[in-house]
């Protein structure tokens, strides 16, 4: 095989194997996640309806029993899956284009800029949204229904196909610029939090990466959760607000992501933008370690 060959394939190899490393993040993601993203996007969108964090935990269970917690967890199970896989294909490809920009030696661990690494990240968030989009639409109309004969939609699948015979892919893709916004700031705060946090350790210690502990890569992993949501967490509400709003006519409340700010400013006020803000807190902790644990894991044991 020619060098340039061995050079396309080993490109490919890598490729794959931090696909399949970001799948395995992203369905620990969902499983540590999801009861809090539930609790998140209640509060978000049904303000009348619950009066706190306890409220909404108290009610869901009230009415939907534990399994309410996990509603739409179809979609995101495999969706986030794929978004992972994509957010870490895309950071992992471009910490590599940023290293050779900065002369680094094959085979050494790159050590980037906080803005080599802000870009990167808001790079993986922007392609990311291409998929997180319609998945946390999805994932938040089915997360808002109650149990009962009134719901309107019956799972993922009829939820999908409702909306695409209705309004086709726009419908789908109902609230993507409040999400491309949210995805490239947060995903760029995101993993320069890790990045830096794991490139400052390896520095002061000399160890590699594969040498890091667990607990250090899940407390890196739960500060880098925690850099995303208190720096996006009020572009999140209005995009869970507008995938929630109606389509067309009467049933629609939002003109815009522009209009949904204004209303939420003009209805509840600063506090309006910060609303369930607490469950999204408690949740970046066990999600993101679990997002980062998987991902490392599994890159160990691939070599």
């Amino acid at each position: 095989m020619s060098q340039e060959g061995a050079k396309n394939n080993d490109g490919a190899m890598r490729a794959v194997k931090d696909c399949l490393a970001g799948s395995v993040g992203g369905i620990a993601q969902v499983f540590a996640g999801q009861p809090f993203d539930t609790v998140k996007v209640r509060l978000q969108t049904q303000p009348d309806v619950y009066k706190g964090t306890m409220d909404a935990v108290r009610k869901t269970i009230q009415n939907d029993g534990f399994s309410g917690f996990y509603k739409g967890t179809t979609t995101p199970l495999i969706g986030v899956g794929l978004c992972v896989s994509i957010q870490f294909l895309v950071m992992e490809h471009m910490k590599r284009t940023f290293a050779g920009v900065n002369g680094t030696p094959s085979g050494q661990a790159p050590n980037l800029t906080a803005s080599q690494l802000y870009i990167s990240g808001a790079t993986a968030g922007v392609a990311n949204s291409i998929v997180s989009g319609p998945v946390e639409h999805i994932r938040v109309r089915l997360q808002v229904q109650t149990s009962g004969s009134a719901a309107q939609y019956k799972g993922p699948g009829d939820c999908i196909s409702q909306i695409y015979r209705s309004f086709g892919w726009k419908g789908i893709y109902k609230g993507q610029i409040p999400t491309v916004i949210r995805e490239l700031n947060g995903y760029g705060m995101y993993f320069l939090a890790y990045e830096a946090l794991v490139q400052r350790t390896m520095a002061s210690t000399g160890k590699s990466r594969s040498e890091l502990s667990s607990g250090l890569v899940c407390l890196f992993g739960a500060a880098a959760g925690f850099a995303m949501w208190l720096t996006s967490y009020p572009i999140d509400v209005i995009k869970s607000k507008m995938q929630t709003d109606g389509f067309a006519g009467s049933a629609r409340k939002y003109s815009g992501a522009v209009d949904c700010a204004k209303q939420v400013m003009a209805q509840e006020g600063f506090k309006g933008f910060f609303r369930g803000i607490t469950p999204c807190l408690l949740r970046a902790a066990p999600a993101n370690a679990a997002t980062f644990i998987g991902f490392e894991m599994a890159m160990r044991v691939m070599g």
